[in-house]
């Protein structure tokens, strides 16, 4: 079976760094996944807090101290994990009034707030101006349009930033940025929405966000956006004598999720990060600068377990098809059908049977009357029982949220927290 030892390691590899292993059965910060699974069933999500706090903590101690962290709420939009970020003295980046919603419920202050993202409507944006966001990003020249005549009828100061989709940045064989996107302005069409900004009495112009990608696992790539970043920023302060208060360098941050994947050099990354500082340190454009990341997958990502049973078994011309009782309803990106164009999977483990030799291959497929419906494909796995419990690792952002969870009416799966030895529902 080629590749099978590589992907087998791979997913060993997650389970031992994130998670343990006791007589066959997944350990989940001490707590047996069975303990859990006898209590609430599958299909289920189930999210580490040790985990989460492990890659808060990872990216507090990598980021200078002028840089604030903000959870990016798309990644995983359960209240009781945006309350825990917030009890870590995070803010939150939102892209929707229902994550504004969310974020207030969850108790956050709105002033720790910033909002970005395409296309945000009037009714929108009369509701975070409204109640005092902390910074809103503008992404279009009508939308600071908008964002004037509401902030001038309810009059409102807005404290504004502007993201940019910056021009090609390169690093070495790898073209980043400088493409069509319906995020941000474009670098070379700036100066509209600037002089707009800077000189409307209601809109208190604060700095630039950063359009940076997705899913990035270099170190070097990251710092090249980041020195963009600064370049942008600097060439602004200089033509229209601003200060710079901010300079949100985005996320991006990546998790590994393939074989082949590498975790982000962390050590590389600090190290270019202190370099960056240490040249724009005498410059006056930066005396006052807070710069903000704003991580969501990295935060999140490693923590979350999708559980799903198996349901029954079937061999139809030679192949061996497992079905769960979930399916990509549950798991759009681990079926593949989340923009990928290439289809891999997701570590996958039956994780009551930890202890047992991957023997065979098995196309891993949910309930759901369609082909899409398939969760892994040869999949290298110990022999599969009906009962078993199979799960995928890197389920903690963009799961459940990104997946179209009525289709066919299944029931949703429940979330639960395991924090501090216990375990709790959370949804």
């Amino acid at each position: 079976m080629q590749g099978t030892d590589k992907y087998t390691a791979f997913t060993r590899g997650i389970i031992e760094s994130n998670f343990g292993i006791k007589k066959g059965l997944l350990q989940i910060d001490g707590i047996s996944v069975t303990s859990i699974i006898e209590r609430f069933g599958t299909p289920i999500y189930i999210y580490s807090c040790k985990i989460i706090d492990k890659s808060i903590e990872t990216l507090k101690s990598t980021y200078p101290e002028n840089f604030r962290i903000h959870y990016s709420v798309k990644a995983n939009p359960n209240r009781a994990i945006i309350r825990h970020c917030i009890s870590r003295n995070l803010g939150l980046e939102i892209a929707s009034s229902g994550e504004f919603k969310r974020a207030l419920e969850s108790g956050c202050d709105p002033v720790n707030i910033i909002f970005a993202g395409p296309g945000k409507t009037y009714a929108e944006l009369e509701a975070v101006i409204s109640r005092g966001l902390g910074e809103l990003h503008i992404e279009s020249y009508r939308e600071a349009e908008r964002a004037g005549e509401i902030a001038k009828s309810l009059q409102k100061s807005v404290t504004a930033a502007i993201r940019v989709n910056p021009e090609e940045t390169s690093v070495g064989a790898m073209r980043m940025s400088g493409k069509p996107v319906q995020f941000g302005i474009d670098e070379h069409e700036l100066d509209k929405v600037l002089e707009f900004v800077i000189n409307h009495t209601q809109l208190n112009f604060s700095g630039i966000h950063l359009f940076v990608g997705t899913q990035i696992l270099d170190a070097d790539s990251l710092l090249a956006h980041y020195k963009k970043g600064i370049e942008i920023a600097r060439n602004i302060c200089r033509q229209y004598n601003v200060p710079i208060k901010t300079l949100d360098m985005g996320g991006g941050l990546g998790i590994p999720y393939y074989p082949g994947d590498c975790h982000l050099d962390l050590s590389l990354l600090r190290e270019g990060l202190d370099g960056l500082l240490k040249e724009i340190s005498t410059s006056p454009e930066f005396a006052q600068t807070k710069f903000i990341i704003e991580p969501g997958r990295f935060l999140v990502g490693e923590s979350g377990i999708y559980v799903a049973r198996v349901n029954d078994i079937k061999i139809s011309k030679g192949k061996k098809f497992v079905i769960l009782d979930g399916g990509m309803n549950h798991h759009l990106a681990a079926s593949g059908n989340l923009g990928q164009t290439i289809k891999r999977n997701f570590p996958i483990a039956i994780l009551n049977s930890l202890d047992s030799d991957a023997t065979e291959q098995v196309d891993l497929v949910g309930p759901l009357c369609t082909p899409l419906d398939t969760l892994g494909r040869k999949v290298p796995l110990p022999p599969v029982r009906e009962g078993d419990l199979i799960g995928i690792f890197q389920s903690g952002a963009y799961s459940r949220s990104a997946s179209p969870l009525g289709f066919l009416s299944h029931p949703e799966p429940d979330e639960v927290f395991v924090e501090n030895g216990e375990f709790h529902i959370i949804s």
